[in-house]
């Protein structure tokens, strides 16, 4: 079992930033800079397909702007042939390994056929057993609310993406839901310390065990075996499809509170938060592991678009202001997010997703002019 986490900061900043902290584990999975000798921290970037490369080349022109100590260390992780089987290139993973912090574009994954998806691959091969999706509605971005600020952790690595499946006969398959304790005890306990951490004091368990008896009601049970360790932090149950219900009605009840739950129950869940304040453009997450992290944008790779100039940075964006707050830089992070924020909520040179009609360079450009360039 892993060792119990610390925090890594505490309260959260003002309002108009997601200034969420993201525990580490004592011992196991602190970030270790990997510093150079002037003073910069290399990270592992991966533009991803699509529209990736285009988002991607936004973040560095921002982060340029802003001054971040950051070098980045390109690589690809498209997939190549070992032994016929689909693999990620070993330069790939060895720069992740070495800087145990990376940035991801969206990567294409072939449907019903083809490579194994390269998320999961990623997933398993650095054991990121968490995922992070905050969903927080923008002031000044119209939408259907504007009380949406939950946090979705997700059990990152088990459950129906265990990829475990085989055809039993012809016509008939199987897909296996594998649900170990040790794996719900420690995003549980995640979700813990980061309720503590971010001052967000409610830990919901979100579940099907009443079908699901053995397996969500084994992930119960980690939760409920940890819950008396933090008696600060209300703990409560409720059913997938009640708070998919309820969320959808009023938002507000959910607000300041972290939902932790099984891996598709968290895939479906985190999207359908997502729209409730705009889309995933607008939304960051992040891939909390042992010894590496990787924050990703979690929206398409968009083919149609790509090479238009069409495409919307933000989630990438946000999701290296995650990151940043995992390095422990807090007031670049800040200075990012805010600028991103303003941007869209003045609403003159925002991407068609989000009902205008400014190109990514022209979003780009007025978030940098708001970063003093």
């Amino acid at each position: 079992m892993l060792a119990r986490t610390a925090l890594r900061s505490a309260t959260r900043a003002v309002p108009a930033t997601r200034a969420y902290a993201t525990p580490a584990n004592k011992g196991t999975g602190n970030f270790v800079p990997n510093t150079n000798p002037d003073g910069t921290t290399n990270v592992t970037l991966i533009p991803g397909d699509g529209i990736g490369p285009e988002i991607a080349e936004s973040v560095k022109e921002i982060f340029t702007t802003a001054k971040v100590p950051i070098k980045w260390e390109e690589v690809s992780v498209a997939p190549i042939l070992v032994d016929g089987v689909s693999t990620i290139p070993a330069d790939a993973i060895s720069s992740i390994k070495k800087n145990t912090i990376a940035l991801k574009g969206p990567l294409a994954t072939p449907i019903g056929k083809g490579h194994v998806s390269l998320n999961l691959t990623l997933r398993r091969t650095f054991n990121l057993y968490a995922n992070v999706r905050p969903c927080r509605s923008v002031e000044g971005y119209k939408t259907a609310y504007d009380n949406v600020d939950t946090v979705i952790i997700r059990e990152n690595t088990e459950g129906e993406y265990s990829g475990i499946e085989h055809e039993v006969v012809d016509g008939v398959v199987q897909s296996i839901k594998l649900i170990t304790h040790e794996a719900s005890n420690r995003v549980a306990r995640y979700a813990f310390e980061y309720a503590r951490a971010n001052n967000r004091l409610h830990v919901t368990a979100v579940h099907k065990a009443p079908i699901m008896k053995m397996s969500d009601g084994m992930f119960l049970r980690a939760c409920r075996e940890l819950a008396p360790e933090y008696p600060d932090v209300k703990y409560d149950e409720d059913l997938l499809d009640r708070v998919c219900l309820r969320i959808v009605q009023n938002p507000g009840p959910y607000a300041e509170r972290v939902m932790v739950m099984p891996n598709l129950y968290g895939d479906i869940l985190s999207d359908m938060c997502a729209g409730l304040i705009g889309g995933l453009g607008l939304t960051p997450s992040g891939n909390i592991g042992k010894d590496a992290s990787i924050f990703e944008a979690v929206h398409g790779s968009a083919p149609d678009i790509a090479g238009k100039g069409l495409a919307n940075p933000t989630a990438l964006l946000l999701s290296s202001c995650m990151m940043l707050r995992h390095m422990g830089q807090f007031d670049a992070a800040a200075k990012i997010e805010s600028a991103a924020l303003k941007t869209i909520a003045e609403g003159k040179f925002i991407t068609g997703d989000l009902r205008g009609n400014a190109t990514t360079q022209q979003y780009t450009h007025e978030i940098l002019k708001k970063l003093g360039a």
